[in-house]
């Protein structure tokens, strides 16, 4: 029975030497693995690093234009003011224009109403004129009567 002894000890330090053995390789695939985890968490570290540098210059140059559209941008709230009083004035201007043009309009009627009854009180004085010189008797024509009856 000594001998299943040994043996039985025998197969046990074959199975450990074994089990030894494999907890080897996975203890090298475990740290070969580590490594190329650090590898890939190293480069995704670089990466990460570059896109927060270009992010920051992405951030650091938008700045720069939101500033300068804000500068441009109050530079022609100041020409819009302008063109706004510019707009203005132009619309008094047209309604003066207006104004004066209603205003020649009806002095031009009220002128010309005027005018009118002026022809026609000329016209009736003329026709009066006519008239009354039809009524008269001209020298010449009582001349020529008096030469026709006296026998002349």
């Amino acid at each position: 029975m000594e001998i299943l002894l040994y043996i039985s000890a025998l197969i046990v330090a074959i199975a450990f030497a074994v089990l030894v053995i494999f907890i080897v390789q996975t203890l090298k695939a475990a740290s070969s693995t580590m490594q190329n985890v650090a590898g890939t968490l190293d480069r995704v570290e670089k990466q990460v690093e570059g896109i927060t540098t270009e992010s920051e210059h992405l951030v650091q140059k938008s700045t720069l234009i939101v500033d300068d559209v804000q500068k441009k941008s109050q530079s022609l709230n100041g020409l819009f003011e302008s063109l706004k009083d510019v707009g203005d004035s132009v619309q008094s201007i047209n309604y003066t224009f207006k104004e004066m043009s209603d205003t020649v309009t009806t002095q031009s009627k009220h002128q010309s109403d005027q005018v009118a009854r002026a022809m026609q009180w000329g016209n009736a004085a003329i026709d009066l004129y006519t008239r009354w010189q039809a009524r008269q008797p001209h020298p010449e024509s009582t001349a020529q009567n008096t030469n026709t009856t006296t026998g002349g």
